[in-house]
């Protein structure tokens, strides 16, 4: 039968497991695949395994509880391996690297922030800075009909859009960056400017949210800021 895998971690990790489902309705009993120097938390796959919200949860807890207790290596939600046997397979191959990265997380926790500018404020700074886009703001208002101008309007005030923000990006990143030990830049989202995990110390967590919290207050009520964590360190597995 092929295993869902949870998480990976040392083999001394206390793996107090009790209380805890795997996914699946019924759900699934958890168990763990070890070597000498790794172990696996994992169980049954469900033959209709979907996201569903309660094995979304059910994945999560196992996670969060791993966490509490030293490092572990997230996996993310529906990783299926072949059986038992070959997940013990790939811990003997891969004992080196997930070592390494397991002594990289210990102590470590992942914080995922999202900003976004109010729409309307990027557009009237915009329009203040570019003698090109006033230019064409004011031809295209008295020819309506000018599609040609409209186009190149549009299209200028997307780019100009874009440069700035990757210029704020940049400057969010270099002032947060040295309240936290990594970075990991993912692509914007339709809302978001900047998408960004941070690899924090636990005992460094209260430090990092103040900087977002004070980075935010100083960028003003034009800004919002979406801090997400603790969380697994998926960005960083």
């Amino acid at each position: 039968m092929p295993t869902y895998i949870y998480a990976i971690t040392a083999a001394d990790h206390p793996l107090r497991l009790d209380g805890l489902n795997g996914v699946g309705d019924p759900p699934s009993a958890l168990r763990t695949v070890k070597t000498k120097a790794l172990g696996a938390v994992v169980s049954d796959t469900p033959p209709d395994l979907r996201a569903k919200r309660r094995d979304l949860v059910a994945h999560q807890s196992v996670l969060e509880r791993l966490m509490t207790d030293g490092a572990a290596l997230p996996m993310r939600f529906g990783l299926v391996g072949p059986d038992d046997d070959q997940v013990r397979t790939a811990l003997e191959e891969e004992r080196d690297s997930y070592t390494t990265r397991l002594t990289e997380l210990d102590g470590r926790l992942e914080y995922n922030l999202k900003v976004s500018r109010e729409e309307q404020s990027v557009l009237r700074e915009i329009l203040a800075e570019s003698a090109e886009v006033r230019r064409l703001s004011e031809y295209t208002r008295q020819n309506p009909a000018a599609q040609d101008e409209k186009v190149a309007l549009g299209e200028l005030v997307s780019r100009e859009i874009q440069v700035r923000h990757e210029a704020l990006a940049g400057e969010l990143l270099s002032a947060l960056a040295p309240s936290a030990e990594r970075d990991s830049r993912a692509d914007p989202t339709k809302a978001h400017f900047l998408n960004v995990s941070f690899l924090v110390k636990r005992d460094e967590a209260a430090a990092f949210s103040q900087a977002v919290h004070e980075e935010a207050e100083r960028r003003g009520d034009d800004y919002e800021f979406t801090l997400n964590g603790p969380l697994p360190p998926y960005s960083f597995v």
